[in-house]
């Protein structure tokens, strides 16, 4: 892939946008609103080391976690979204309130997760107002994630497993970012390297002759020779797990940008045409929780996986031909508009100020069923935002 195509692209293709929403001011209307339904999520927060998860509709109470949960940076990531496209300094500052119980987060090496709990919160921090503080955190971070690197599998660990199990799940792509981040950062390669030795690994034993992937392989950590391939999260071992997909959509996009490897771009357009092309895709784009679901039509949807796909094909939109960036860009406003419709989007002051429902967390230990998720949010706002400067670039160019 020629890289001349990534912006040019992104201005062409921006014109072809919808009449469903085709002006900032849509946009800002709709940020406003999500923005209304954070201050009810902020109110009916309790505890000062509280990060929500979901919303208990049965119980009608929020679910929260500490700050060690694999989600606790996405609510303070998705208070900085809003803050960008609101100026909402409330929400700007409960943002920054939960750095402070998050921060210890950056010696944590029991995790894989590190990414999304750092990255996504102090790595937006650091976006909209640079500061050595926030650096720090992230590169300590970036340090006690890179302690997981196994040079002999070729891969960071991500559960902690009994014996000697090295347990690698598709979800570990998206925690390269912050490594790429890194090595910017400091002018230290380990980083990135690490990072580039975990995508190509993962390319080569996650997925399948379609470019399905699996959720997880189990390595020998000493020979780095496969074990197992499996699922925990999906319908069964040789399904596609929705949210699967999407995060390796999402992360072969990301290591793309970082590294301008053909192959990255590749291995996410042939996901993307697993996604998009597949038989038990819905026409509104919003996944069923695996593809391979035995009970479709009437199995659980998932909007954090439509929350993540959408994301990520807005982004992979500019790096392709105008033929794919026109399909991708299509089909994310498709998932998009889906997610803002009443759907899933949620009424302001309902499901304790979530913004969408109708997720799917982990269906085969009946946990997160048909609930409002932070993650789901939060790729969810991303997207928003992504969209919101595609709309930008498209009335510089008429003008």
């Amino acid at each position: 892939m020629k890289r001349h195509w990534i912006y040019f692209s992104f201005l062409l293709i921006s014109s072809t946008l919808t009449a469903q929403i085709t002006t900032g001011n849509e946009i800002q209307s709709l940020g406003k609103e999500c923005a209304s339904q954070y201050q009810v999520l902020v109110k009916t927060l309790h505890g000062a080391n509280a990060f929500p998860k979901t919303y208990d509709k049965t119980d009608q109470k929020l679910v929260t976690s500490n700050s060690g949960w694999w989600c606790s940076g996405f609510y303070p990531g998705s208070l900085f979204y809003l803050y960008e496209m609101t100026g909402d300094t409330v929400l700007y500052r409960e943002g920054i309130r939960l750095l402070v119980p998050l921060a210890k987060e950056q010696f944590n090496k029991s995790t894989h997760d590190l990414g999304f709990m750092m990255y996504c919160s102090f790595g937006n921090a650091n976006r909209i107002s640079a500061g050595t503080e926030y650096k720090d955190v992230l590169i300590n971070s970036a340090k006690s994630l890179a302690s997981r690197f196994n040079p002999k599998v070729g891969c960071i660990k991500s559960w902690n497993g009994s014996g000697d199990d090295f347990q690698v799940i598709i979800d570990n792509m998206m925690n390269l970012e912050m490594l790429c981040w890194a090595t910017r950062a400091t002018g230290d390669s380990t980083y990135v390297k690490i990072a580039i030795s975990h995508a190509n690994t993962t390319m080569k034993n996650h997925f399948r002759a379609d470019y399905s992937t699996y959720h997880l392989v189990n390595y020998n950590p000493q020979t780095g020779a496969v074990r197992k391939k499996k699922t925990v999260q999906g319908y069964s071992d040789n399904s596609a797990w929705a949210r699967g997909q999407a995060w390796g959509l999402y992360g072969f996009t990301v290591m793309y940008r970082e590294t301008h490897n053909p192959q990255y771009l590749e291995q996410a357009i042939h996901i993307a045409r697993f996604i998009l092309h597949h038989p038990s895709l819905p026409k509104d784009k919003i996944p069923y929780w695996d593809f391979d679901a035995p009970d479709i039509p009437n199995a659980p949807m998932d909007a954090s996986a439509a929350s993540v796909m959408c994301s990520a094909l807005l982004e992979l939109q500019q790096y392709v031909p105008s033929a794919l960036s026109e399909e991708y860009l299509k089909a994310a406003e498709t998932m998009f508009h889906s997610l803002s419709s009443r759907n899933y989007r949620t009424e302001t002051g309902k499901n304790g100020g979530f913004i969408l429902d109708h997720s799917t967390g982990n269906l085969p230990q009946k946990s997160e069923i048909d609930v409002p998720l932070s993650y789901a949010d939060y790729y969810y706002l991303e997207a928003m935002k992504r969209l919101k400067t595609i709309i930008q670039c498209r009335l510089v160019k008429r003008n």
